[in-house]
């Protein structure tokens, strides 16, 4: 391959991990035609892009970011390597767990999510229970919200049976 042709595949693997801020790296290298096409089907409908890519041009493309490390997943840069980009860091550890309850792959070699690396195939639990940024950030709110409206409900509750009381007591008086 020439090298003007390597730094456009570069430069398109650099657009791609630029525009979307997670992403895995996995090993579908022992699927068949028919299960690999089967798992871009289910990644298509997840919204997950999967890319196989090669394991040089990829490393040179994370080398070429600007404000990421990514220092610890260059380490699981051998064999064969599928990329797959998501908006949400939990749906392609999702869709893995669920792909293997049929086959053995594909292998989770590692994942960079929300500017944390997680390296191995024994963090897929872990990365399914991930929430995004914007998940957090409601149940915070949440959280924030819910005395106040204890506060609130507990207001309105009191208000009908003070007015209850009062009601009672001025029939009393007559």
């Amino acid at each position: 391959m020439r090298k003007e042709d390597k730094q456009v595949i570069i430069d398109s693997i650099l657009a791609e991990l630029q525009a979307c801020p997670n992403f895995y790296l996995t090993d579908v290298s022992d699927l068949n035609a028919e299960k690999t096409s089967q798992l871009r089907r289910q990644c298509f409908n997840s919204g997950i892009k999967m890319l196989v890519v090669k394991n040089a041009l990829l490393h040179k493309a994370m080398m070429q970011m600007e404000g990421k490390e990514f220092n610890e997943l260059f380490d699981v840069l051998k064999g064969s390597t599928a990329l797959m980009l998501c908006e949400t860091g939990n749906a392609p550890a999702k869709l893995i767990k669920s792909f293997r309850q049929k086959n053995d792959r594909p292998i989770l070699k590692g994942a960079y999510i929300e500017e944390c690396c997680y390296i191995g195939d024994n963090m897929v639990d872990a990365l399914c229970n991930i929430k995004s940024k914007n998940d957090l950030i409601a149940d915070i709110i949440a959280l924030l919200q819910s005395p106040a409206k204890n506060v609130i409900s507990g207001l309105q509750s009191g208000g009908h049976k003070l007015s209850g009381i009062i009601e009672t007591l001025s029939e009393k008086a007559e």
